[in-house]
């Protein structure tokens, strides 16, 4: 019998966690057990729930509830094979239930099969973009609200002379008479092919597709066939299955870019909600997110370390799916591009905002900064020592510094 097993941390008043993981399992499946004839229970027995393992954790004595690693498997015949279903099964009435939070959903290979996963990952946009030896460079649009075309796009052409290999809308970039979503498109690709006419370097830009639900794929259809590079999405305002959607239409067929606005309303807690890594990295490359943006361990809204390489490990380690870019970002500089490469490694996307516009030479001098960070680091060049022919990294560092990297 195919099962998916669910992870949960949990803190027990009652001190007795194998009971309480006991109730769980029936409580989200069967409901009872233990007084139901035998016949009912030949029935019911295929759609029981199991309780895998309990293992506690050690804590001070006294105090007023025990935490425990609970996991507990649960039959695939009791959802259909979605992702709201199985959410719904494995912690929708049980994130009330008090402090306890899913931390790991464990799919059978066959229930992998209902998911597509990245339709590029991380080779597919490298191919896009011919670079196969380095970590990506991401930017983003700064200030554009009320802002008109021109301001975006010179903000556009500045990052791809910069060397910046993807350009991102704003999240917060919806649509607007000033710059509305079509024209963005063609506009941005009409900077984006005098940028590769004049350098030779190739920028993917990533517009924001927002909107009502039900208009939203034929929103994606009309922008790919305008020729949009990329989409950004904020997947936690509208749903993973929404992004599922999106991934599956053939008729849409783009990288998909998860941003992870709303998302901390789901994972900051230590002691409630969902894991990180499973809602930034294992549910979104389940679904279709070619990248997945968020926090750092060390920016301006950092993670908690062992959580962001979490998220990483989640994206990229060996499964069914193509790989996730992992994109580390929020308050990222040039001086850090040494941690983020001990951190997440070549696979990994660097982005910053002001850490490319807040340059003194501006969003190309802040591009070519980072570049120069970049190249340095995968020769093993502290970035104390820069050579004269890289004066952009230099005023970086000399405005932001650099982080120490220990082994």
């Amino acid at each position: 019998m195919s099962e998916i097993i669910a992870t949960y941390l949990i803190h027990d008043a009652k001190h007795n966690p194998e009971k309480k993981a006991e109730e769980i399992a029936l409580g989200l499946t069967v409901g009872s057990w233990t007084h139901l004839p035998e016949l009912e229970k030949n029935q019911l027995r295929k759609h029981k729930g199991r309780v895998v393992s309990v293992e506690g954790i050690l804590t001070e004595e006294g105090r007023k509830e025990t935490a425990a690693i609970i996991k507990i498997a649960y039959p695939t015949a009791n959802f259909s094979p979605d992702l709201p279903a199985i959410l719904t099964t494995v912690f929708g009435k049980l994130s009330l239930d008090g402090k306890i939070k899913l931390i790991d959903l464990q799919f059978s290979e066959e229930l992998k099969s209902f998911f597509p996963g990245p339709r590029f990952g991380v080779e597919g946009i490298r191919k896009k973009l011919g670079v196969q030896d380095r970590p990506l460079l991401m930017s983003i649009f700064k200030g554009v609200l009320g802002k008109d075309m021109d301001f975006l796009t010179s903000q556009l052409r500045e990052q791809a002379l910069g060397g910046i290999d993807i350009v991102k809308d704003d999240e917060i970039l919806f649509e607007n008479e000033h710059t509305p979503f079509e024209k963005r498109i063609l506009e941005g690709k009409k900077i984006l092919s005098q940028a590769y006419d004049q350098t030779g370097h190739r920028t993917l830009y990533a517009v924001n597709l927002t909107g009502r639900t039900f208009d939203l794929k034929e929103k994606a259809r009309k922008a790919a066939s305008l020729g949009a590079d990329l989409l950004l999405f904020n997947v936690f305002s509208y749903g993973l299955d929404i992004l599922q959607e999106l991934r599956e239409d053939d008729e849409i067929g783009l990288p998909i870019m998860a941003h992870p606005a709303v998302s901390g309303a789901l994972s900051a807690s230590s002691i409630y909600g969902i894991s990180y890594s499973l809602i930034l990295g294992k549910l979104l490359r389940y679904a279709g997110a070619d990248l997945s943006l968020f926090p750092s361990p060390y920016g301006s809204v950092a993670l908690e370390k062992e959580q962001a390489l979490s998220i990483g490990e989640a994206l990229t380690n060996k499964d069914t799916f193509k790989r996730t870019f992992p994109v580390p970002s929020a308050g990222i500089h040039p001086g850090l591009v040494p941690l983020l490469f001990r951190d997440f490694g070549t696979d990994s996307v660097v982005n910053a905002g002001g850490g490319v516009h807040g340059h003194p030479d501006g969003a190309r001098g802040g591009g070519l900064a980072f570049r120069q960070a970049i190249d340095l680091t995968l020769e093993g060049i502290s970035l104390e020592d820069i050579p004269l022919h890289y004066p952009e990294l230099r005023k970086a560092i000399d405005l932001w510094g650099s982080a120490k990297v220990e082994v």
